[in-house]
């Protein structure tokens, strides 16, 4: 990853302009990179959507967007403010329509002849914030109406920015790649995950590969297994109808949960070249075996939640949400055990456990070290101050949210004259080590698609050995005559049975 630099002048396309992605992160973010300095001067934003709007009713939404969600909160009617929005515009358009495609040309090009840039030498970037079902087609448009670049032009570049999902099984996903590269080359495509974004999700790999302490642990002679949590305290919110078509699996576990557990597993690359990093993350992937379809239920559990209560707010059951299919399996919680088939993971299980209307909102990557041999020590306390009969196994966390920070959990003497061990933790809080707030993820990654830094962003062989793993669950899950969904109530942390398949599996892995 190279060092930052300031970005060269770039006209910037979002395509969804009208949406909430827009209005919440990437303004903000854009905001952000403009107040520290890292864009050039003569950087335009150009909003398209089919709504109906003026470039001054844009700006207007943009200025309260930035008051009420930027990191760096502007003064409303503020010079900063107005400097910033003054750089913004507007596209009236259809996806599928020429005639808009070629409106946006013009207006691209009538502003780079006012702020003095050739468009043969024009830098673009176009941020695809839309529906999936629209990717491939306005991707199609840009090259039709001739956006689209030469790769190895010298003078300027094209680049296009995917959000996920990329697809909803392996076959879309596949067809999605060869759309867009049909018109794209794999360097101008920038898939993004925001996780990847994250300060806390990178330092796994400054963690890992800059202390010689732990890399030397981190592997099945030492590590029993290791729990991945993604857990969110919300419910669908309003997006019943979306989320009824995706579940648990596709919306977290595919993407986001995978990324974590390619950065927690992956060998050390040879540098942190984009291509390097990426081929490593590829290998751990591609070293997951495959689940079974009569082996699903061995290796997952889902559920679904019903009515409850989170922070004094009632929660409906998940089939009374709006957009819900009454008679709905979708899953709304997922627990996976999977495991990494190479020399350093062999035998070591990964579990993964995410969720929605969970009791917190919480993203940990716990690793469990092995039992030391011997029991040394007759006389051992847990958390609690209770008398137990076994040690506790030391456990390293890394909070990736909230409270980002990281953990260490290991016996300590007790004071006084009996050798009797107690659990403790070391621990240290990223806000309080660093008196900083670290830049948001939206911020990062658009600087570095700018910049022309692919490393945080999915390639298309890791988005298609991705989707390899996750349909063979898939599968699994529709082939039941009789779906095997536990019901758990919102505000706890899932249901019992993910618990029951968890710590009994742990016992045989200990056992062993």
């Amino acid at each position: 990853m190279p060092t930052r630099q300031k970005a060269e002048p770039a006209t910037i396309v979002i395509f969804g302009a009208s949406g909430d992605l827009t209005k919440r992160k990437l303004i903000p973010a854009l905001f952000q990179l403009v107040k520290d300095g890292l864009l050039a001067e003569k950087i335009t934003i150009v909003g398209f959507a089919r709504r109906e709007k003026s470039h001054e009713q844009f700006r207007v939404e943009i200025e309260d967007a930035l008051v009420e969600f930027a990191r760096s909160k502007p003064e409303a009617g503020s010079r900063e403010l107005k400097v910033f929005s003054s750089c913004c515009y507007y596209q009236t358009g259809n996806y599928d329509s020429s005639k808009s495609f070629h409106d946006l040309k013009k207006l691209m090009d009538k502003l780079g002849e006012e702020r003095g840039i050739d468009s043969a030498k024009a830098n673009r970037l176009f941020y695809l914030s839309t529906p999936p079902n629209v990717f491939s087609g306005i991707v199609a448009m840009l090259g039709q109406a001739g956006y689209i670049s030469d790769p190895n032009d010298k003078n300027r570049w094209t680049r296009v920015i995917v959000e996920k999902p990329f697809g909803r099984d392996l076959e879309t996903a596949y067809d999605l790649n060869k759309s867009l590269s049909s018109i794209l080359d794999e360097s101008q495509i920038y898939r993004i995950d925001h996780y990847l974004g994250k300060e806390t999700v990178q330092n796994i790999m400054a963690f890992r590969f800059g202390n010689s302490i732990f890399e030397p642990l981190w592997n099945r002679r030492y590590v029993s297994h290791v729990h991945i949590t993604v857990a969110e305290s919300v419910c669908v919110e309003g997006r019943g109808g979306y989320y009824d078509n995706s579940g648990a699996l596709r919306d977290m576990v595919q993407n986001h949960m995978l990324q974590l557990l390619a950065l927690v597993a992956m060998e050390p690359p040879a540098s942190f070249a984009p291509d390097a990093v990426r081929d490593e993350k590829v290998k751990v992937l591609s070293a997951i075996p495959p689940i079974e379809k009569s082996k699903v239920n061995e290796c997952s559990v889902r559920g679904q939640y019903a009515a409850g209560t989170i922070d004094g707010k009632l929660i409906p059951d998940y089939l009374r949400e709006a957009g819900v299919k009454s008679n709905s399996v979708t899953e709304t919680f997922v627990a996976l055990r999977l495991h990494v088939d190479n020399w350093r993971w062999a035998g070591v299980p990964f579990y993964l456990r995410t969720g929605k209307a969970l009791t917190e909102r919480l993203t940990e990557v716990n690793i469990e070290f092995r039992q030391p041999p011997l029991a040394l020590f007759s006389h051992i306390k847990n958390n609690d101050g209770e008398e137990q009969d076994h040690m506790k196994p030391n456990m390293l966390s890394l909070r990736v949210q909230p409270n980002e920070g990281i953990r260490l959990s290991i016996g300590m003497k007790v004071p006084g004259p009996k050798m009797i061990l107690e659990p403790k933790d070391m621990e240290f809080s990223y806000s309080d080590v660093f008196d900083v707030e670290p830049p948001g993820a939206y911020e990062r990654l658009i600087l570095d698609a700018i910049l022309g830094d692919s490393t945080l962003f999915i390639r298309q062989d890791e988005v298609e050995v991705a989707w390899k793993l996750v349909n063979g669950i898939l599968e699994g899950w529709a082939s039941e005559e009789l779906p095997h969904i536990h019901l758990y109530r919102a505000g706890t942390w899932g249901p019992y049975a993910a618990d029951e398949f968890i710590i009994n599996d742990i016992r045989k892995t200990v056992a062993l």
